[in-house]
């Protein structure tokens, strides 16, 4: 049996800066659907993402900003983040980590998959990461 992950819920202050933070930032928006006073669903899908993101009002007891690192996988970490600083979203440098785990400057020198890293946040302080994959792990498609 198939099980496809389809949202994620994203916990926000403000329905309408985070929306337009996500505009900003190039997520496609697929509804803006106001239910009540207190209920509203603002569903965003990342390029090229089979998932979406829903942020709004009623959605979630988890605090605004508690969402940590979430990953939006790239086949180009400079270029995602030439991307992203050019709609101006203030993306971290590249880095990678070494055999200590500790964070290093700069792609990861062999440019292996899954090694190189960017990181930013909403408006919340929810915080993303970009994960350049140019090569997928066996049985992943």
């Amino acid at each position: 049996m198939d099980m496809k992950l389809e949202v994620v819920v994203v916990p926000v202050t403000d329905v309408d800066r985070a929306k337009r933070f996500y505009e900003k930032l190039g997520f496609r928006l697929d509804i803006d659907y106001v239910g009540n006073e207190n209920f509203r669903v603002v569903q965003f899908t990342p390029p090229g993402s089979g998932a979406s993101i829903h942020i709004g009002k009623g959605l979630t007891s988890a605090a605004p900003g508690s969402a940590q690192n979430m990953y939006l996988v790239v086949s180009n970490i400079a270029e995602a983040r030439a991307d992203l600083l050019g709609r101006g979203i203030d993306v971290s440098d590249v880095f990678h980590r070494d055999d200590t785990l500790k964070r290093v400057s700069g792609p990861d020198p062999e440019r292996r998959s899954y090694f190189s890293y960017a990181t930013f946040s909403d408006p919340d302080g929810n915080t993303w990461l970009l994960q350049e994959i140019t090569k997928r792990l066996p049985g992943r498609v």
